[in-house]
């Protein structure tokens, strides 16, 4: 047999194949998933690393002083009884009890925005420069926040016309009518959005012919997935982050890769990435999802209808707030519910990382770009910490963490690829 090796190792060298391609094909068994997933954790060293978790750490503390932020705001208009400004106002202006709440959104809805800009500037704009992943000037994207603030004032107002219409109605069972209410709004937002509000702030033109989209029209027709509409939209103007989703309901469904996705990574990341991608279409994950996120809203409107009117009976006379059916309260349930999503946080977490790591399972089994995939964790690493402990993953994570994900993708690799390869990645440019 050492006869046989040196015989072999002798022709390679005469024709110039390295000697390790022998070892390559050395089968499964030789394949150890830590060692391969290591080989890509490592490639996150000395200052990125460290500015990667400052980044993403840092964002642990905006939860809670965002939460914060918003219920000082809401304490503010209330003691300052800007509220009942706002309703007196709406009431001079009309009689009609059903558009009072509606109009008196616009002042709470502008004034809500001119305090907070200062906190929404920093966080959303400065601290995203400091961390290199704004690609954005201060103009452009405060004309960005402006077509925001212009998108609330349209939706927001028809939403509180209509809750409180169920509260005028309805007045101790508000809070589960209320919840079938939001959750019409978030159905007709996720199948009118793509459409109306996602092209307010980029440019969609349809993909070009070629392999990649021959490659995702294949892999989408495998599982029926409409692929008639594949576009692709120009974030780089905003940011550096790869992202691509398949979005709307019934006619409007599409599928958008982002121009950073095309132009930073390979054919075979964005062929995982897409295969992640069509799995929350596959999964269903709209439909769980609006499900859950109602019964979540629920459990809040149910606290928010229990404790609102002891407030207001407490300290409705000096705020100007005369009961929960008065569009004066809207501050009080919007402090019960803050509270409320906070503390609610790691729950919205779980809900969102558990279906992404199915849909990352399901990217994997379509696309079969194990090492595609695993490369896409590792650019994600720009702004999400590499490798957190378990509880932490499981507290601030959205998403499966960037380890976590180059695992799984390399257990795959050990069960369905033959003869597995580790490879040595080497360190991916940050363009």
């Amino acid at each position: 047999m050492s006869r046989l090796l040196m015989l072999v190792f002798a022709a390679m060298l005469i024709v110039g194949l390295p000697i390790d391609m022998l070892f390559a094909q050395s089968g499964s068994a030789a394949f150890d998933v830590e060692q391969a997933s290591r080989a890509y954790i490592d490639t996150l060293q000395g200052a990125d690393l460290e500015k990667s978790n400052s980044y993403f750490e840092g964002g642990y503390w905006l939860i809670l002083w965002g939460a914060l932020v918003g219920i000082l705001v809401d304490f503010l208009i209330l003691q300052s009884r800007l509220s009942a400004r706002f309703r007196d106002w709406a009431e001079r202006v009309t009689s009609r009890k059903w558009l009072q709440p509606a109009l008196y959104t616009f002042p709470y809805v502008i004034a809500g925005f001119l305090i907070t800009l200062p906190w929404t500037i920093y966080t959303a704009f400065f601290r995203e420069q400091q961390y290199g992943l704004m690609s954005q000037d201060f103009g452009s994207w405060f004309g960005e926040q402006v077509i925001g603030l212009a998108i609330s004032l349209v939706i927001f107002p028809l939403l509180i016309m209509a809750i409180f219409a169920v509260i005028r109605r309805a007045p101790k069972t508000w809070w589960l009518w209320g919840t079938g209410v939001i959750t019409i709004f978030l159905f007709i937002g996720m199948m009118l959005g793509p459409v109306f509000i996602s092209p307010l702030f980029n440019d969609y033109n349809d993909m070009e012919a070629g392999p990649m989209r021959d490659k995702i029209v294949a892999m989408a027709a495998e599982y029926d997935i409409p692929a008639e509409n594949i576009y692709v939209f120009d974030q780089s103007k905003q940011h550096k982050r790869i992202s691509a989703n398949v979005s709307g309901l019934g006619p409007t469904i599409r599928i958008s890769l982002n121009d950073n996705l095309l132009e930073r990574t390979d054919p075979e990341e964005v062929a995982a990435v897409m295969g992640h991608e069509l799995g929350h279409y596959v999964l269903g994950h709209t439909w769980r999802s609006i499900f859950i996120l109602a019964l979540i809203m629920a459990v809040g409107l149910f606290i928010t209808a229990r404790f609102a009117p002891r407030l207001i009976e407490r300290h409705g006379e000096k705020w100007g707030v005369r009961s929960i059916s008065d569009p004066a309260a809207i501050p009080v349930f919007s402090i019960i519910l803050i509270l409320y999503f906070l503390a609610a946080t790691p729950a919205f977490n779980t809900l969102i990382r558990v279906n992404e790591s199915d849909a990352d399972q399901f990217g994997l089994d379509t696309a079969k770009e194990p090492d595609g995939f695993a490369k896409v964790a590792m650019r994600l690493s720009e702004y999400r910490k590499i490798e957190p402990g378990p509880v932490e993953e499981m507290l601030f994570f959205d998403h499966p963490s960037g380890a976590t994900r180059v695992r799984m993708s390399m257990q795959w690799k050990a069960d369905h690829v033959e003869n597995p390869v580790m490879l040595k990645p080497g360190k991916l440019e940050k363009e």
